[in-house]
């Protein structure tokens, strides 16, 4: 009944008699932005100004608090919804997703975008890329994972050329962490009460990680770190160690050390209830 008076209520907001309230709030892949009506259907025949003109509000899909959802990358949304505001792109100098935001870009059919981030091919056959800030970084990611012949042309595309034997897999460490508590009853013979692992923190350099984990590395709170910089900030988007330790074998990792801390509190401050006990885990991997 709430959402029906809302939607009565947005009908007389928008823009030229539009049923949507001139300001609309998107959630895309669990993040929340908060923007004009006017931004989303300004470019013509895309795929949000298909949404958001040709359809009503009750035709598309909404999160449980009512606002419009997307299932696309919320970290990438961003770029997506500051492109709509002026019609110019500009991406951070170190920017290593520049592949997944033209992907992004295809979805929402915003054709100028994408060929801007596509590669140019000259009459010569070089390639050369219109925004240049982020291409030696993602030229330098591209090193790790091709052979000789293709890294030393990707190494040249980016201004440098790099000797074979720099372009192996790079060593380092890998410090995967995560927090975890359990309840143990006043009786130690009784069943312990585990709670899940909420959160596996990653730490370690910044293309090491994103080698590892690829897709699955949630970057939302550090999202343009250098690739040769380091971090503690980003965590995965699941919650099993055992995963995370076959990704990291599969890479060709293997641990070297781990180390726990572990409180213990009483509930209500009792010492005759329930004791609750905390601990931080954290598993250092090495690639030689």
């Amino acid at each position: 009944m709430a959402l029906a008076d809302t939607e009565r209520a947005a009908s007389g907001c928008g823009d030229s008699g539009s049923p949507f309230s001139e300001i609309v709030e998107l959630n895309v892949g669990g993040q929340v932005y908060v923007t004009r009506h006017k931004t989303l259907v300004a470019v013509p025949d895309s795929l949000l100004w298909t949404m958001f003109s040709k359809k009503s509000p009750r035709e598309l899909p909404r999160d449980s608090k009512g606002r419009f959802f997307l299932d696309r990358d919320g970290f990438l949304f961003r770029y997506i919804l500051d492109y709509l505001r002026d019609l110019n792109l500009v991406l951070p100098d170190y920017f290593p997703e520049k592949s997944r935001l033209q992907r992004e870009a295809d979805f929402f059919q915003l054709r100028d975008m994408a060929k801007r981030l596509s590669p140019r091919v000259s009459k010569d056959n070089s390639i050369s890329e219109e925004i240049s800030h982020s291409d030696t970084e993602e030229g330098a990611l591209q090193c790790a994972s091709t052979g000789p012949t293709e890294t030393l042309r990707a190494a040249s595309l980016a201004g440098t050329v790099r000797s074979p034997s720099l372009d192996s897999r790079k060593s380092g460490y890998i410090t995967v962490g995560y927090r975890g508590s359990y309840t143990m009853g006043r009786d130690i013979q009784s069943d312990s009460k585990f709670r899940r692992v909420a959160r596996i923190t990653v730490c370690g350099k910044t293309s090491l990680a994103k080698e590892v984990f690829g897709e699955t590395l949630n970057e939302s709170r550090d999202p343009d770190r250098p690739p040769e910089r380091y971090t503690s900030r980003y965590y995965l988007k699941y919650n099993f160690l055992e995963q995370a330790f076959d990704k990291l074998t599969d890479s060709g990792f293997h641990m070297v050390a781990c180390s726990s801390t572990g409180t213990c509190a009483y509930t209500c401050n009792d010492p005759g209830e329930d004791k609750i006990w905390t601990s931080y885990t954290e598993y250092v991997f090495c690639r030689e």
